[in-house]
């Protein structure tokens, strides 16, 4: 038995997916993985960068924050320029959702994805890339592009952590198990089942070829599960066919 009463394993914290939690973003997501929980905005801006300017694409980005009170002590403010850490999370965050997503039908639009942590227990990356994706396709079909949604998405994405504790692969590490992973990985895939990124350290031991396939297959396994979720979710207003 785990810390949080979940069975040894491959086994998910329960996930809760809210839709339009906020009022003025056009995808607004709350994303619960067990205490973890996550606000995804998604908003469209008629403009694209200056480097993009004439070439036929449009452009997607994102930005990833904690709140101070999202952790126990309170995590400073960012003021201006963000931590080393929220920039790799962000990066990670807007690399994984335009790896889905054909940038020409977004020619002449910027989208912003916000993912902030309102409460945070371990995975928070993972879960701000799961709740962006549902949070981006609201937003596309709450605009002017919704009829080119199939042209947009090429795929679905969402990610998970899988680690090894005290020798055991588990999914889903929450902060304490987190903290003590011999191994901490953290698998980014598409619905189809591709992989986009793959983040893997030993943090106190190397691990085996052996190890890894069994955390790639939990991950996978999981990744599934959630995109079910996000199908659920999203109902008719899922993007793909």
């Amino acid at each position: 038995m785990r810390n949080d009463g979940r069975p040894s394993g491959e086994h998910h914290r329960p996930v809760q997916i809210t839709r339009g939690f906020t009022r003025n973003a056009p995808g607004s997501v709350l994303i619960e993985m067990g205490r973890t929980r996550v606000l995804c905005t998604a908003s469209l801006d008629n403009k694209v960068p200056d480097w993009l300017m004439g070439k036929g694409k449009g452009w997607l980005t994102a930005e990833y924050s904690m709140l101070p009170g999202s952790t126990s002590p309170r995590k400073s403010r960012d003021k201006g320029k963000p931590d080393g850490r929220s920039v790799e999370i962000q990066r990670l965050i807007g690399r994984s959702l335009r790896a889905v997503v054909n940038l020409k039908p977004l020619d002449g639009w910027s989208v912003w994805v916000d993912c902030d942590v309102l409460d945070a227990d371990g995975g928070t990356r993972t879960a701000s890339i799961t709740g962006a994706f549902v949070a981006l396709a609201d937003a596309i079909a709450h605009s002017d592009l919704a009829a080119r949604a199939g042209e947009i998405f090429s795929d679905s994405v969402a990610a998970i952590s899988v680690g090894i504790v005290k020798g055991e692969t588990l999914l889903d590490l929450d902060y304490s198990e987190d903290s003590t992973a011999e191994v901490d990985m953290n698998l980014v895939m598409t619905g189809s089942g591709r992989f986009i990124e793959v983040q893997g350290t030993a943090e106190q031991a190397p691990f085996s070829a052996e190890q890894l396939q069994q955390m790639i297959g939990a991950g996978h396994r999981g990744i599934t599960s959630l995109t079910n979720h996000q199908r659920e979710s999203l109902g008719e207003s899922w993007p793909l066919g």
